[in-house]
């Protein structure tokens, strides 16, 4: 059951004490997707409300957090119920019969979760909002939100959460191996960015090229200080999810040596029958942007598709990843 002492606001750092540990399975070394020992007993985890117990293991999981969704599914955690339309298209949750669909988080039923009787939920990110809802229908459920807090730097905010489901799942090996990939990713762009070039983060929507401000803007902006990247335009923004509304000359005009894209419609209508342009298709098309050194040297690096709808620890690691790549070609 969560006890919560703590505003949602309040920096808290992540600890976990208390685990008695029950030997169940059999264990295969370095396999992420083998079978682990599972753990009984509890384990306390300090989240984004303060301290909350979790029973041990838990048996019904309920997750609504998009940026933890890949973790689970590389664990094979079985989920009791999700926001089905706010899952990837490409992670195997997305189309298990076996999930109770909770909607999306602007038309969520929230009364499935009753029907569930979860003992855990891990809440967050669109469905942040509906945490005293789901205290009120499931008030046996220990409830954790790791929301990443804009307090603290957001790379940090990514360990924490990968870190913390690791604990409660018997998987703490595993969440240090994808915090190790995260960080050698990071240091392999550091390595080979030169702070002399002048960088440009977008993100496409709706056939528009946006701005994504440093440091401020949705999902790029806080690349910005994780890598140590020299803006080429530093302007205000917001956390918008589909960008500020800078004209693309503006953006030709600061002159980007590289050019970090995010393209919003690629995670929700790549697949649908609408008109959608691709992030790749409307810079190429963008006569303001023939010419900028980006585009002319061809240092343009795509966010994975299902960014919009993940942006997990696993999504920044594979885009570093594509960023390392092209930064080391030149």
């Amino acid at each position: 059951m969560t006890t919560s002492s703590r505003s949602r606001g309040t920096a808290l750092a992540l600890s976990a004490v208390a685990l008695t540990v029950g030997l169940a399975a059999c264990s295969s070394p370095g396999n992420p997707s083998s079978e682990v020992p599972a753990a009984t007993g509890t384990v306390q985890i300090e989240d984004n409300h303060g301290v909350q117990t979790v029973a041990l293991p838990p048996a019904r999981v309920i997750a609504t957090d998009n940026r933890l969704f890949q973790t689970l599914a590389e664990w094979d955690v079985p989920l009791a119920a999700a926001p089905v339309p706010l899952i990837a298209g490409d992670s195997p949750y997305k189309t298990d019969p076996a999930i109770t669909d909770l909607g999306s988080h602007n038309e969520p039923d929230l009364e499935a979760v009753v029907a569930v009787e979860p003992d855990l939920i891990i809440n967050g990110q669109r469905f942040a909002s509906f945490y005293e809802d789901l205290r009120t229908l499931a008030p046996e459920a220990s409830i954790i939100e790791l929301d990443p807090r804009e307090t603290e730097p957001l790379a940090d905010e990514l360990k924490r959460q990968v870190q913390a489901l690791g604990q409660v799942f018997g998987r703490e090996e595993d969440a240090q191996r994808i915090v190790d990939d995260f960080d050698a990713a990071v240091a392999r762009v550091q390595a080979a960015y030169d702070p002399a070039d002048r960088v440009m983060a977008i993100i496409t929507s709706g056939g528009e090229i946006n701005y994504a401000a440093p440091g401020t803007g949705r999902t790029l902006g806080p690349v910005f200080d994780m890598l140590g990247l020299t803006p080429a335009l530093q302007a205000d923004g917001s956390t918008d999810h589909q960008g500020d509304d800078i004209s693309v000359e503006a953006i030709a005009q600061s002159n980007p040596d590289v050019i970090l894209a995010m393209d919003r419609d690629a995670a929700i209508s790549a697949n649908l029958e609408t008109e959608y342009v691709p992030a790749d298709q409307l810079i190429a098309n963008s006569e303001a942007l023939r010419n900028v050194p980006a585009v002319q040297q061809d240092r343009i690096v795509y966010m994975p598709q299902y960014t919009y709808v993940n942006e997990g620890i696993q999504t920044y690691t594979a885009f570093f990843e594509s960023l390392a790549d092209r930064l080391e070609r030149t």
